[in-house]
């Protein structure tokens, strides 16, 4: 996952005027990338709040921008165009062999979206994820209260999907996705994972349920977030196909 998509907001410039009922929008300062050595990144950001926030997430996101609590950010970065909004097909989606081998593997769990509010519970997975997986991440210290405020605070239609284990009720719980409910999909916003549970492939799982759920409702897209070329952590999001990509000519289809 790497860096919270918002580090770097505290240094800012403003990239337009606006009058006081429409976004301003701002520049953050150069930092360390994430996804590619040697490179820097930047992002152009604005603050998702009051009645119109829902509205204004929906357009965003089909420009290509993610959202990470009340901010809606896009990378801005100088001579690099290397981070690709990806959506994937709901309705069209193919899973491969692998893929529905990782459905089998994973028959015994039990999903359940519900209300976005933090639980002890929840930390307990996340900080085991980031003590794993990102140590070295700009997330590596996030605290309870921190986390608390990654869910709740959100002016969208977001909930939590919960995934557990088979067990005394309501089971043991192992991964957890962060989600928007957009007017034509479901936003991914952040998922994290039991480290130990390694072999279910949980990261993939949860990609598949959403693709399912959107399916489910009638939604046509499951946002990914960004499909970086040349970065290993995000290799994985070009294997669910069809998808589209954004491009600076609009969404085009890959698959």
């Amino acid at each position: 996952m790497g860096q919270s998509p918002t580090a770097g907001t505290n240094q800012t410039s403003p990239v337009t005027q606006h009058s006081r009922d429409t976004p301003q929008f701002y520049l953050t300062a150069p930092s360390p990338c994430p996804y590619l050595a040697g490179k820097e990144e930047r992002k152009v950001f604005t603050h998702l709040v009051g009645e119109r926030a829902g509205e204004l997430n929906n357009i965003l996101t089909h420009g290509g921008f993610r959202r990470s609590q009340s901010i809606a950010y896009r990378p801005a970065c100088e001579g690099c165009r290397s981070c690709i909004s990806v959506r994937v097909v709901a309705a069209e989606f193919a899973a491969t062999r692998s893929m529905r081998r990782i459905v089998r593997r994973n028959a015994d769990i039990a999903s359940e979206m519900r209300v976005a509010e933090p639980t002890s519970e929840q930390y307990s997975v996340f900080r085991a994820y980031l003590d794993s997986r990102h140590r070295d991440g700009g997330m590596a210290d996030m605290t309870v209260l921190d986390y608390a405020m990654m869910v709740e605070d959100s002016h969208v239609e977001t909930r939590i999907v919960e995934y557990r284990k088979p067990g005394s009720y309501p089971g043991d719980l192992i991964a957890v996705a962060l989600t928007d409910v957009l007017s034509d999909g479901l936003s991914m916003v952040y998922s994290f994972f039991e480290p130990d549970e390694g072999a279910r492939s949980l990261g993939t799982f949860m990609v598949l349920d959403h693709i399912e759920r959107a399916q489910h409702l009638g939604l046509p897209y499951v946002y990914l977030g960004y499909w970086v070329r040349g970065s290993g952590k995000m290799d994985y999001k070009s294997r669910f196909l069809p998808q589209e990509r954004l491009t600076p000519e609009g969404w085009a289809r890959v698959g």
